[in-house]
């Protein structure tokens, strides 16, 4: 991959720049993850968007092009599930080839990922992240809505790793209380000592069909503490501005664990992250409830100039700082805001 970004970033009303892009190349999903897309609402005769509906990779290319000369320097590919997008190793190569960026990621359910990863590692993605969150194998069926088996995504997740991906292999958990919190422990023992790197993520409030409530969230300072009394860990600093996980290291050169925090710990001050939906709307924050069109924009008359100045008009209008406000109370988390499978996490 290419050097630094092309230009200095754009900056939004608080001075964050703009550095990483989140790009939802798919809204469906094999999964119906009741913290994100619960079957009640999603079911089989739910409208999803149509494939002329979704940004084609020549769209998302002049996007990605746009926001790499504001500044971004980081693209992650989401979903929904981002494997269930034909061909997307295709696009992959593609952004990998754009000059300035520095990292191609993705994140996916892992159902389909040992089918691909070969292909992805070869079109030179640099890191790949599992959403993984029970090794109990009927917890594990109960938080993807009875849709998947555990052992083809640990399977997955472990030819990945094997495949050395530049960036490495990472593990995302979302712990909710009186679901999942009890295995804890075991996600971080299975993946001790492989390189893996697990991150506990606060349960938050995403979208609006979740049935969120505060009481189910276990604070990350309890399974630092909790995970600290079996294995000791030393805080490690962050990598770079507007890291969102904090990290730490198993003192028995176990390796890494973070802990994602936007719940009890916000980290609204840093946020470098714009998010692109798949049916081409630009967000600027996780919790935003609206969006800019930029899908009018590609597809009409307008030239790469005017879409450069589109996304920068955005950012630079930006003061989305909503977990902070949730935690000051100064907004009201029922209030409506756009779904996770449609902007990823």
């Amino acid at each position: 991959m290419a050097g630094s970004s092309l230009t200095s970033s754009v900056r939004d009303r608080f001075q964050r720049p703009l550095h990483d892009l989140r790009i939802s190349v798919m809204d469906r999903c094999n999964f119906r993850c009741p913290y994100c897309m619960p079957e009640a609402t999603y079911h089989e005769h739910f409208r999803f968007l149509e494939p002329k509906e979704r940004l084609s990779f020549d769209e998302i290319v002049r996007v990605a092009r746009a926001a790499v000369s504001l500044g971004v320097t980081k693209l992650r590919l989401t979903g929904g599930e981002p494997l269930l997008r034909p061909e997307l190793p295709s696009l992959v190569r593609r952004l990998v080839d754009i000059p300035g960026v520095e990292d191609v990621a993705l994140t996916t359910n892992g159902v389909l990922l040992d089918r691909h990863a070969l292909a992805l590692k070869d079109a030179g993605l640099g890191r790949v992240t599992v959403s993984l969150d029970s090794l109990d194998p009927a917890i594990f069926s109960r938080m993807s809505g009875g849709r998947a088996q555990l052992e083809p995504v640990l399977t997955a997740i472990e030819k990945a790793n094997a495949l050395s991906f530049f960036g490495g292999v990472k593990v995302n958990t979302v712990v909710q209380r009186g679901v999942n919190d009890t295995g804890v422990e075991d996600l971080a023992a299975r993946f001790r000592h492989t390189g893996i790197i697990v991150r506990f993520i606060e349960y938050m409030d995403v979208g609006t069909r979740n049935h969120w409530e505060l009481k189910e969230v276990v604070p990350s300072r309890d399974l630092v503490a909790q995970l600290n009394a079996r294995w000791p860990l030393e805080p490690l600093g962050p990598q770079y501005q507007g890291e969102v996980a904090r990290r730490y290291r198993y003192q028995d050169s176990g390796g890494e664990v973070g802990f994602i925090s936007s719940v009890t710990a916000p980290f609204c001050g840093d946020c470098s992250r714009a998010r692109l939906s798949s049916d081409g709307q630009i967000y600027t924050c996780l919790f935003a409830s609206k969006g800019t069109d930029l899908r009018g924009i590609l597809r009409g008359d307008a030239d790469d100039d005017a879409l450069r100045e589109q996304l920068a008009s955005v950012w630079r209008g930006r003061t989305d700082r909503y977990s902070e406000e949730r935690v000051a109370g100064e907004t009201n988390p029922a209030s409506h805001r756009i779904e996770m499978n449609y902007i990823g996490g």
